[in-house]
C-alpha cells in the first residue's frame, strides 16, 4: 500500500502564555509511524519556561530562531548542564536525559526549536512522550502523598502542597524577578554545535553549502543513534537525486526559504511531487531517490537520518555512480551510442552534489 509522503505543519499539543508545544501526528504525516520518527517543535515567548521533563525517544534538537537556555541533566550526573543556546545550535539528546528551556525575559524574539528523534523504543510509535516531572500533568501527580512524602523526606503536607503549587502543565512563563540559573561555557563543550558557524563539510560556489552532524564534532550523536545535517542551497540549484545506501530513512525540516521536491522509488514510479516551504516536514523512504530545486529564494533544511554515520550515493555530478562505471557498461544501461555516452560522462566534471543554473 502507498503511503502519503506529503509534507505537513504541525498541530498545537499544549500551550499557554509561556510559550506552545508542536507536534507531527502519524495520523497525518503516515510515514513518521512507518519509520518510527517523532517531530515536535517548542515555541517559548520572552519569559516562557518549558519545564523539567524527560522522552522516551533519543532527540536531536535544532534551534530554529532566537536565544536563550537549555538545562541538562545527563543520565546518573550529579549536576546539571546549563549550556547557552542560539539560532543554529544542535544538542545530541540521548535516552534518559532531563532537559529544561528558558527564553530570557528581556528577549525580543522566541526561541524555537525543533525536536526530530527515533521512536522505535517509544510509546507510541512516530510520536514523542514527554514526561514532565513537574506541574498539572507531572510524574508526582500521580503517587499518593505517603509515597511521595517517604520519598523527599517530608511531611504529607508539606509533600502535598509541594506537588500542587505549579497549575500550569509542560510550559510556564516566569513571574517578574524570577531567575534561572546563568549559562557555563564550559557546559556547551560536547554539547552544542553551531552549525551556522561550523566548518562546512560542502562548500559549493552559488550551488549550496552542508554541515554535517556526526561523531566527531557531536560526540553524544552516538549515543543517540542519528545522524543530522544543515543544508543551505542557492536560488534555483539543484540538490543531485541521491538516495541513502545504508537503509537509512531521511526526515527533512525546511527551515526557510521553498522550492520544489520529488521523490522516486521502485519502478520508477514518482511518489512524491510538490512544493515545499518553511516549516513543512516530510520524511523519505529507505532507498528512494530525492532531489530538490529551490526557487529565487534559495532554500534551507535540518535533517535527520536514522544512522549516526550515514552515507549517501549521488546519481548525478562528478562524484556519481555514472561516472565511476565504465563506458561500455553505461552503454549498454542506456541502450545508447558511443557518442551519446561520451556526451553524458563529459557532463557535470566540476559539479557535485548541488548544481546551480545554468
Amino acid at each position: 500500500m502507498a503511503v502519503d509522503l506529503t509534507p505537513r505543519q504541525p498541530t498545537k499539543a499544549y500551550g499557554g502564555e509561556g510559550g506552545a508545544y508542536f507536534e507531527w501526528n502519524p495520523a497525518e504525516l503516515p510515514m513518521l509511524g512507518v519509520a518510527s520518527i517523532g517531530a515536535a517543535k517548542l515555541s517559548l515567548a520572552a519569559g516562557g519556561m518549558s519545564l523539567p521533563s524527560y522522552s522516551d525517544s533519543a532527540k536531536v534538537a535544532y534551534v530554529l530562531q532566537g536565544k536563550g537556555t537549555c538545562g541538562i541533566v545527563l543520565p546518573e550526573a550529579t549536576k546539571e548542564k546549563v549550556v547557552s543556546v542560539k539560532e543554529g545550535d544542535a544538542l545530541a539528546l540521548p535516552f534518559g536525559v532531563l532537559t529544561w528551556w528558558h527564553n530570557t525575559p528581556e528577549s525580543a524574539t522566541e526561541l524555537v526549536v525543533l525536536f526530530l528523534g527515533d521512536t522505535s523504543k517509544g510509546h507510541k510509535p512516530g510520536q514523542f512522550t514527554n514526561f514532565q516531572l513537574t506541574g498539572s500533568s507531572g510524574i508526582f501527580t500521580g503517587f499518593s502523598t505517603e509515597f511521595v512524602g517517604r520519598a523527599w523526606d517530608l511531611k504529607e503536607d508539606d509533600a502535598a502542597k509541594l506537588v500542587s503549587t505549579q497549575p500550569a502543565s509542560g510550559i510556564v512563563k516566569l513571574t517578574a524577578g524570577q531567575k534561572l540559573p546563568e549559562p557555563i561555557p564550559e557546559d556547551r563543550k560536547d554539547m552544542a554545535l553551531n552549525c551556522l558557524e561550523a566548518k562546512l563539510d560542502v562548500d559549493i560556489p552559488n550551488g549550496g553549502r552542508v554541515v554535517v552532524l556526526n561523531t566527531a564534532n557531536l560526540p553524544l550523536v552516538k549515543e543517540v543513534g542519528l545522524g543530522a545535517d544543515l543544508v543551505r542551497i542557492d536560488a534555483h540549484s539543484m540538490c543531485s537525486p541521491g538516495f541513502s545506501c545504508d537503509s537509512a530513512y531521511q526526515v527533512t525540516y525546511i527551515v526557510r526559504g521553498s522550492g520544489r521536491v520529488q521523490v522516486v522509488g521502485p519502478d520508477g514510479k514518482r511518489v512524491l511531487e510538490t512544493r515545499i516551504e518553511g516549516g513543512s516536514l516530510f520524511i523519505v523512504p529507505r532507498f528512494h531517490v530525492v532531489s530538490k530545486i529551490a526557487d529565487a529564494s534559495g532554500m534551507e533544511w535540518f535533517s535527520i537520518i536514522t544512522t549516526p554515520n550515514p552515507i549517501f550515493s549521488h546519481l548525478a555530478g562528478k562524484t556519481s555512480v555514472w561516472k565511476a562505471i565504465s563506458p561500455e557498461v553505461l552503454e549498454a544501461a542506456f541502450n545508447t551510442t558511443p557518442d551519446m555516452e561520451k556526451l553524458f560522462r563529459s557532463k557535470r566534471l566540476d559539479s557535485e552534489i548541488f548544481f546551480a543554473p545554468n
